[in-house]
């Protein structure tokens, strides 16, 4: 069986992040993020170099999958939404209908997932990473949603405790 699981940055600190994959096994960690930083110092282990340096002390693998990320253009689209339902992005609990069809057909649906599914197959599980906290905020849900029915790889979304 084929196992993946999702995590987000917010309400997590560094060491409660990196105990979270290790429970979950996750040998891989798959970043989805355009942008791999958070603005804040409470967020800063989860810059791409920093948060690299740990994973690899912790015996857990990195790769950028930035064809999975949603472009400029489309966070913009969603920040819109946002700003019309004022909800901030740390407060958001779901996509906006009209980003998620765009995600859907202008980056999921080219995207080649095999490579993932592989990697899976190969290695164990992999998690999806990104910065929201809740999966359905987050485009990661979309990925995670594809893979568990075109791949039928099953999926965990890990939240903070």
């Amino acid at each position: 069986m084929l196992r993946m699981v999702t995590i987000g940055v917010y309400d997590f600190d560094g060491e409660s992040f990196l105990r979270r994959l290790r429970e979950a096994d996750v040998a891989l960690l798959l970043d989805v993020r355009q942008r791999r930083g958070v603005r804040g110092p409470d967020y800063a282990w989860a810059n791409s170099l920093r948060l690299q340096e740990a994973l690899a002390l912790g015996g857990i693998g990195y790769e950028h999958h930035p064809e999975l990320a949603p472009t400029t253009e489309l966070r913009q689209l969603q920040y819109a939404e946002d700003d019309r339902r004022r909800v901030g992005k740390r407060s958001r609990r779901e996509l906006a209908v009209e980003y998620t069809r765009r995600y859907t057909t202008e980056r999921l649906d080219s995207a080649d997932l095999t490579q993932i599914v592989s990697a899976l197959s190969r290695l164990g599980t992999a998690a999806l990473f990104c910065v929201e906290r809740d999966p359905e905020a987050c485009h990661r849900s979309l990925i995670a949603q594809r893979l568990a029915k075109r791949h039928r790889v099953t999926i965990e979304h890990l939240r903070p405790l």
